[in-house]
């Protein structure tokens, strides 16, 4: 049995154990490291107290943050206009408090775990039961499930019957068999993780069917619109002849899709300039999809009225999307009466953004239905499938200008891409700058845009009918099968046959 560090070295395995996760991730895609993290902290933890397990994680969190979502610093340097240090500092906030989740990770798998003989499935169910916590915890951030490592393999067949924390579950009961096999020397250990690989290889891998009718022509426009010069009132016209020019040679397609907010302004104000080509798009028949931001009336709200960053069907019918995922300090602020005004951060564009009073459902296009999420709202895996269950498609709007050339485009493409796998859909997905794609039903891509570049995508995408396993049953896999570990690391061998002997005796 190997010794454990001291506790600089332990804080130190457990920075790199977090951080090295990021590589597992796109668009890096080691998958070795979704393995080594967890099976590292396990290590550390599994002796603890519940204290020292608690600062273990936290360090393995901030790593874990630190190193997933430091693009976050570019947002708030380059597009919020503060400092190389108060933005580090205000990163840095972010990451530590953040990191807390693992910290109290920690503290329950320690106390949890005490009365267990199988504390390793009591780590791996910790785990995934905080990946969860994390999809809904404050508004919910559900980025860096360890599950989208394996978008790229074989093992990738659970995510259509039980999500992505299917395959979360399965990592970690890999990780830390292995450290069970490898340093305690129990080979058993291995055996869920061995049987759920095993499985995989087997269970179908195509739960949904086209349609019978034609597939629909579809055009991804990406305009590339500098985000500094978005929201100036005096380049709204040039901006929208700029997407009206790149969509023009395509007006014979069944849709045209714009992406996030490529309307910066409300309907009324772009009427002058839209109106003659979404004219020329009602007479061919072609549809246009937009996200913009939407204004309705509000004697509740303070400034008397409500925005919503929205999708709008504007051609070949009419139909409207609410966001109902806002991204904090980018769509709105918290304590918005205390912090406007402090920095430059906070006064962000379209940054007052509101809740639908009511959930909004697919678009509607023409007879189908199309399953809308804006931005980071692809990252939530429950809210995609409810939108998906009756739609024959999924759409996906972003702008990934906020985050420059930096790693988030490429892990929020990632997500986009295990929703259409568990949804068994097609995906479209329009931005501003890239990534811009076709993802098929099977989460591989099926065309991409350049980055930086102002082009359009065309390609005919099937409709899809037909429910995968996760559309019907939601997380019920995933919970009956943690019940099961559950009830496997807790059961003592003795136990029943001690209650024969109690009973047997007068």
């Amino acid at each position: 049995m190997l010794p454990h560090p001291p506790r600089w070295l332990t804080a130190l395995l457990a920075l790199a154990g977090g951080a090295g996760i990021t590589l597992s991730l796109a668009p890096f895609d080691l998958l070795p490291f979704a393995l080594l993290g967890p099976g590292l902290l396990y290590w550390l933890q599994r002796r603890q107290s519940s204290r020292a397990a608690f600062f273990t994680g936290w360090a393995f969190g901030i790593g874990f943050w630190g190193a997933g979502v430091s693009w976050v610093y570019v947002s708030i340097h380059t597009y919020g206009n503060a400092p190389v240090a108060l933005a580090g500092l205000l990163t840095g906030l972010f990451v530590v408090a953040l990191g807390l989740l693992f910290a109290l990770q920690g503290w329950c798998f320690v106390r949890l775990a005490q009365p267990a003989r199988q504390r390793w499935l009591v780590f791996s169910l910790v785990w995934v039961g905080f990946e969860w916590i994390r999809s809904w915890l404050l508004t919910g951030f559900p980025w860096l499930l360890l599950g989208y490592a394996w978008l790229d393999t074989p093992l990738k067949t659970w995510a259509p019957i039980g999500g992505v924390w299917l395959l979360s579950l399965m990592t970690l009961l890999l990780a830390t068999g292995l450290v069970r096999l490898l340093i305690d020397r129990k080979p058993l250990a291995l055996a869920p993780a061995a049987l759920m690989m095993a499985l995989a290889l087997i269970v179908p891998t195509q739960w949904t069917q086209p349609r019978a009718e034609p597939p629909l022509d579809v055009v991804l426009i990406q305009p590339n619109v500098p985000q500094l010069a978005k929201w100036r009132p005096d380049n709204l016209s040039a901006i929208l002849q700029h997407q009206i020019d790149q969509s023009l040679p395509h007006a014979d397609a069944d849709l045209i899709v714009w992406p996030e907010t490529a309307i910066p302004a409300t309907f009324n104000r772009a009427a002058p300039t839209l109106s003659p080509f979404l004219d020329l798009l009602d007479a061919r028949g072609t549809a246009l999809i937009s996200g913009f931001p939407f204004v309705e009336a509000d004697s509740n709200s303070p400034r008397g009225q409500r925005f919503h960053n929205s999708i709008g069907l504007f051609s070949k019918g009419q139909d409207l999307y609410h966001k109902q995922r806002l991204v904090p300090f980018g769509e709105y602020v918290p304590f918005e009466s205390q912090l406007r005004g402090l920095i430059d951060f906070f006064d962000l564009p379209m940054s007052s953004f509101s809740l639908p009073t009511q959930n909004t459902g697919p678009l509607q296009l023409a007879g189908h239905a199309i399953a809308p999420a804006v931005c980071y709202e692809i990252a939530f895996p429950g809210l995609v499938r409810t939108l998906a269950q009756d739609s024959a498609l999924l759409l996906t709007v972003s702008n990934d200008t906020w985050f420059g050339r930096s790693i988030a485009p490429d892990q929020h493409l990632q997500l986009a891409r295990m929703r259409a796998l568990e949804n068994g859909r097609w995906l479209i997905r329009s931005t501003n700058n890239g990534l811009t794609a076709f993802v098929g039903p099977d989460g591989q891509i099926a065309g991409l845009a350049p980055v930086d570049q102002a082009t359009e995508l065309r390609l005919e995408v099937p409709l899809m009918t037909g429910q995968t396993p996760w559309q019907q049953l939601g997380l019920w896999p995933v919970t009956l099968l943690s019940l099961l570990l559950g009830l496997l690391a807790y059961w003592r061998p003795g136990t029943r046959h001690a209650f024969k002997h109690h009973r047997a005796t007068p």
